[in-house]
């Protein structure tokens, strides 16, 4: 949930991960902070899916990146890669079934007009690394990177309540639309779904490190339910 992930990336992990960017001599960057875009859900045109037997055959767009693909195939629907802008149409015309993402992006791109359910599945949170140029960063005098490094923090909680607010709206517009259906899965629900996800975060152990998903369960008192 947002809490949790607001906990990782906040918190030792997420500067971790932005010392990665910052410590990679190739890449001339500089990692500042992590800001939330929301927590991901599951939309689609065929039926409510309230267990993952009904995701059964369905096929889901998702984004270009193998972890995605994975996961939606792990879950038992078919993993569709596939550009954002193609989305409205791909619905529409049932090359895809469903697609996954924040309720926001899908009130302002109006694909609710095109999908009929959602359901508030959570199986994903994405964060936004800001970064800055190492060579303009260096550059800059020490007391002014101490302002801009105080205010980026300050810039964090103002644009993570923005992201909040903006996706509680967009649900509430969507729902009075009264186009879709809206499903919060129950807690045993959501436990069917961790499982089923464990062999994926297991595969992901080789490119994010064993120690760094393990520190992301910690941070929450999970325990994988293996």
């Amino acid at each position: 949930n947002t809490a949790h992930m607001n906990k990782v990336i906040d918190g030792p992990i997420g500067q971790e991960l932005l010392d990665k960017i910052s410590n990679n001599p190739k890449a001339g960057l500089v990692g500042l902070c992590w800001m939330d875009a929301g927590a991901r859900s599951l939309y689609d045109t065929k039926k409510p899916i309230r267990t993952l037997a009904d995701l059964k055959g369905l096929k889901f767009r998702v984004m270009g990146n193998p972890m995605f693909v994975d996961m939606m195939n792990a879950l038992g629907g078919n993993g569709v890669s596939m550009g954002y802008d193609q989305v409205f149409n791909a619905l529409q015309t049932g090359v895809v079934d469903g697609t996954e993402g924040v309720p926001s992006n899908f009130y302002t791109q109006k694909i609710y007009e095109v999908q009929k359910h959602i359901t508030l599945s959570n199986h994903g949170h994405l964060a936004y690394a800001v970064i800055v140029n190492k060579k303009f960063w260096d550059g800059l005098p020490a007391d002014a990177r101490k302002i801009l490094e105080l205010s980026i923090r300050d810039a964090t909680v103002y644009a993570n309540a923005i992201a909040a607010t903006e996706n509680a709206q967009a649900l509430e517009k969507i729902k009075a639309s009264g186009k879709t259906t809206i499903y919060t899965p129950t807690p045993a629900e959501i436990d069917e779904w961790k499982k089923a996800l464990m062999p994926v975060h297991k595969e992901m152990e080789s490119r994010v490190g064993k120690a760094t998903i393990d520190a992301v369960y910690q941070a929450a008192g999970f325990v994988t339910p293996h």
